[in-house]
Formats: C-alpha cells, structure tokens, sequence
C-alpha cells in the first residue's frame, strides 16, 4: 500500500503542474496579443479622431405636393427609409476611415446612397401618383454631400 502512494503523488504533481503550465502560457500569449492596445477613452478611438465628416442630403419631404391619405403609409415608410439610408451612409463613412484613394467615398457611399434615394424618391412619386399628380423633378434632390 505504501508503494502505491509515491506514484500517486507523482501523477497529481504532474497533473497540477501541466494545467499550471498551460494557463500561465495561455495568460502570457493573451498578453503578448493584447499588447500595445490601449482601452478607448470616452468611447472614441483614434481612428475617428480626425472627423471623417457627415452627409447630408437634401430634405425631400418638404418638397413634396400634399399627400393623398391613401398614399400617406407608403410615403411615410419610404420617407423614413431615406432617413435610414443616411444613417447607414455616415456609419459607413466613420467605419471606413482611411481606406481607399481620393474618390473613395464619392464611389463606394455617395454614389450608391444616390442610386438608393432615386428608387425611394421615385416609389415616393409613384406612390402620390397613383391618386394624384405625380410630382416631377424628386430626382434632383437625391444627391448627397460630403461636409467636413
């Protein structure tokens, strides 16, 4: 029975060790992967520091003719998803900070958020025309800008 003892213990002390071993090495690769990182500070980072600007477009609804009521539901959601295609664009904008060359933003956000407000300005127009006059010339006020 003695003899037993001496490779039990062995066996503990070797098991100990190696999960002792294997987190010490996995806090030291943690470490080394974290390092250099520092913690945001007010919830900025140094990539948006610098203020990549907004967009602004201009405002469709107050250029609109009077909506009929059986109009109204569909003009509001489209009016709102305008609102959210600016949203998404200046996300976009803060998200790719420093990518690209010099047209970068007018081809990758201002040109599609373009294309994506002359299908909602026209469903808008459809939608007034279907009971009423269809207003003409939406299109022009899908261009957006870039202001710093």
């Amino acid at each position: 029975m003695s003899r037993a003892l001496p490779k039990y213990n062995k066996r503990r002390v070797g098991f100990i060790g190696g999960a002792a071993a294997v987190a010490l090495s996995g806090t030291v690769i943690a470490g080394f992967a974290l390092a250099g990182e520092t913690p945001d500070s007010g919830g900025t980072n140094a990539r948006t520091l610098a203020g990549p600007g907004t967009i602004t477009c201009p405002d469709v609804a107050s250029q609109l003719p009077a909506i009929p009521a059986s109009a109204k539901a569909e003009v509001d959601r489209n009016l709102t998803l305008l609102d959210t295609q600016i949203e998404e664009a200046n996300k976009r904008l803060v998200d790719t900070v420093g990518q690209g060359g010099p047209n970068f933003v007018q081809n990758a956000i201002l040109g599609p958020l373009e294309d994506k407000r002359i299908a909602t300005v026209n469903r808008i127009a459809t939608a007034i025309g279907r009971t009423a006059e269809k207003p003409a010339g939406l299109d022009s006020l899908a261009a957006c800008t870039l202001t710093k």
